[in-house]
């Protein structure tokens, strides 16, 4: 694909996240847009972010369990970035800051290592990271009606929303991620619960994912980065007046109100 293409839906992308207004598919718009070009178009939205004053502050995993492949349709991982301003530190959220949002629990991990790949496993993963916390992930997609390919998905920064953390907790092996239990509730109902081992085995083996897939392009994860490595359970919509709570044994319990 030519640059005029991927700035023209860097561009349609930027605009309706700007509006609120979400887009045809890219796959549709744009004749031969694969997962690389996605890549591409995702990148620079990034820089378009950076140079407007955002800080990268880590990096989100999605697509890690069968029910979220098989909610999209897809059928390998995807990734995408975290700048500061997505980070939601406030019991209460505008609904009106997002297009389409849906929840999801998972566990974030701090590194104070850096993990550079080819190579790098779980055991590196745990090696290096310096604290967990429970998250809430408002993934958001500005594809109208979440009718997406996987690389529209990409394209949209692996349609990421914003998140929520909970408090750290230093990481020790007796946290037992793979063993641990997510439940994601809705205004104190239970939508769903799941356990770590759907997050392609073990959270820590999809952070292990990303390593390895950012080494083809040269980059890291660095130390004081967090990531967020995808979702124990399938997501669900949220509404305005809706409380969304995502609670994980051993990390506790992380809440926001959509206003």
């Amino acid at each position: 694909m030519t640059s005029d293409v991927i700035t023209a839906a860097a561009d349609k992308l930027w605009a309706a996240q700007r509006d609120r207004v979400p887009i045809a598919p890219l796959t549709q718009l744009y004749r031969g847009v694969d997962v690389g070009t996605a890549y591409g178009v995702q990148q620079a939205n990034l820089q378009r972010r950076l140079q407007l004053g955002a800080t990268l502050i880590g990096h989100k995993i999605g697509l890690t369990s069968a029910s979220m492949q098989q909610l999209l349709g897809v059928n390998e991982p995807d990734y995408g970035f975290i700048v500061d301003d997505m980070v939601i530190s406030t019991p209460t959220v505008d609904i009106k800051w997002f297009c389409a949002p849906r929840v999801e629990p998972e566990v974030a991990f701090l590194l104070h290592k850096a993990l550079r790949g080819p190579g790098v496993s779980a055991a590196d993963v745990r090696k290096s990271t310096e604290a967990v916390a429970v998250a809430l992930e408002i993934v958001d997609s500005r594809i109208a009606d979440w009718k997406l390919t996987l690389a529209d998905t990409v394209a949209d920064n692996a349609s990421s929303g914003a998140i929520v953390l909970g408090e750290w907790a230093p990481y020790t092996e007796a946290l037992a991620l793979p063993q641990a239990t997510a439940t994601l509730t809705l205004n104190g109902n239970v939508i769903e619960s799941g356990t770590g081992d759907a997050v392609m085995g073990d959270p820590a083996a999809a952070v292990a994912w990303l390593a390895n897939a950012l080494a083809e392009f040269g980059t890291e994860l660095s130390p004081g980065q967090l990531v967020m490595s995808g979702s124990f359970t399938s997501a669900a919509f949220v509404h305005a007046g809706d409380i969304a709570t995502a609670t994980i044994s051993g990390l506790g319990t992380v809440s926001l109100r959509f206003t």
